[in-house]
């Protein structure tokens, strides 16, 4: 497997492209996002658990229910959500692209993102989906770009696998700052390959990955209403179709985790207000659900974020969160290290205080990504969880968030 350039446009017959569309009010800003398969794909998605769900969801969820699609349209700066009439909005959005595209709407998978309760009007997409359309490209950045809202880092990657002897690819484009919780919120992420691979099992790669990689990661505690995962798959690498499982399927879906964990760091180190990336290693659990439910806990303490943001090697604080996680732990047995690229300490041996140099450890958290390592010996499984610290900037951003 090899990381390579141009992100969502990576695998053989995708084209995107990002403008301003007048959503957002800075004109500066691209707001609207297409990614185009030149032939059918096989498609799958996941949507966020929040019960309320906005408009381009649900139509989302309609379409793709024969697992076909052939678009992404996306918009930033409105998220269409809880709102009288989301649905005719996004529904008449999907026929005006389906119109210029010569594709059926039912092909087309609809999102937004941005500030909800806010009526999205249809006039920019009925005046710029020509510009899009005629703007597509090799143009994943621009496509990500389009996609952002408090985000400061454009995310985009791609990488190359080879199946039997056919080199195939996986690319995308995601966004990620700000309501962003276990369950996923507020991210978009849009993956395509060339792969062939049918929706049946593009479907299972999909849920099975984000369980240990979108749904745990955590910036705020908050779960938008408009988060959507999805990933589509033309088949022109030419590769026999994987319809079942295998040695086949087991290689696409380890090219698939590279692209989700990449994206889960990503997010989670751009969290609104974060100076620091968090990772939260659990090793020694008794089972998959108590080492995943630890690390969450863990990385979704707000005590615990605010006291790495200060640097503080505060470790009651991280063995204050496993206790509240609802794991079955053994208190004697549990082991708590810091580590960067400073150093590593254990700053907690058999639940309890050890001594430890402050020095160092003042030195370890001062870097920009730090690893908790927390050890339990009381089995074998393992979890990794995302998160960032808790900065003042985030009440900034988050205190006039509309404005």
């Amino acid at each position: 497997m090899e990381i390579i350039d141009q992100g969502v446009c990576a695998p053989q017959g995708f084209k995107a492209s990002g403008i301003h569309a007048g959503i957002r009010q800075n004109n500066n800003k691209l707001d609207l996002a297409l990614i185009v398969s030149e032939t059918e794909a096989e498609a799958a998605a996941v949507y966020t658990k929040n019960q309320v769900k906005a408009a381009p969801l649900y139509l989302t969820q309609e379409n793709l229910s024969d697992g076909k699609a052939r678009a992404v349209i996306c918009n930033s700066g409105n998220a269409n959500a809880c709102t009288s009439d989301g649905e005719v909005i996004a529904r008449q959005t999907c026929q005006l692209l389906a119109d210029q595209l010569l594709i059926k709407p039912q092909d087309v998978i609809i999102a937004s993102t941005g500030v909800i309760g806010q009526r999205l009007p249809l006039k920019p997409f009925r005046e710029n989906i020509p510009k899009l359309i005629a703007d597509l490209g090799n143009k994943s950045h621009s496509a990500a770009e389009a996609i952002m809202t408090t985000d400061l880092k454009v995310k985009e990657i791609a990488v190359s696998f080879e199946i039997n002897g056919f080199e195939c690819k996986i690319g995308g484009i995601a966004k990620g700052s700000g309501m962003i919780h276990p369950n996923m919120g507020t991210m978009l992420v849009f993956i395509t390959t060339d792969c062939a691979i049918s929706s049946k099992m593009l479907q299972k790669a999909l849920s099975t990955d984000v369980e240990d990689t979108f749904n745990m990661i955590s910036v705020d505690g908050d779960t938008s209403t408009n988060d959507m995962v999805c990933i589509l798959a033309n088949g022109l690498a030419g590769n026999p179709k994987i319809a079942d499982e295998g040695p086949e399927y087991e290689i696409f879906t380890q090219a698939l985790n590279s692209v989700t964990v990449y994206f889960s760091k990503m997010i989670a180190a751009d969290g609104e207000g974060a100076t620091k990336l968090l990772e939260c290693k659990v090793t020694g659990a008794a089972s998959k659900f108590d080492a995943r439910k630890i690390a969450k806990s863990v990385i979704s303490s707000s005590l615990v974020k605010a006291a790495f943001f200060g640097a503080d090697a505060n470790w009651g604080r991280i063995l204050s969160a496993i206790g509240n996680s609802e794991a079955k732990v053994d208190l004697s047995n549990i082991q708590i290290a810091l580590k960067s690229n400073k150093g590593e300490i254990v700053v907690c041996e058999n639940g309890m205080g050890v001594d430890f140099s402050e020095d160092l450890a003042k030195a370890i958290l001062l870097e920009d990504t730090i690893t908790i390592l927390i050890t339990l010996s009381q089995g074998s499984d393992s979890a990794i969880a995302w998160g960032c610290d808790l900065t003042y900037d985030y009440v900034k951003i988050n205190g006039d968030y509309r404005t």
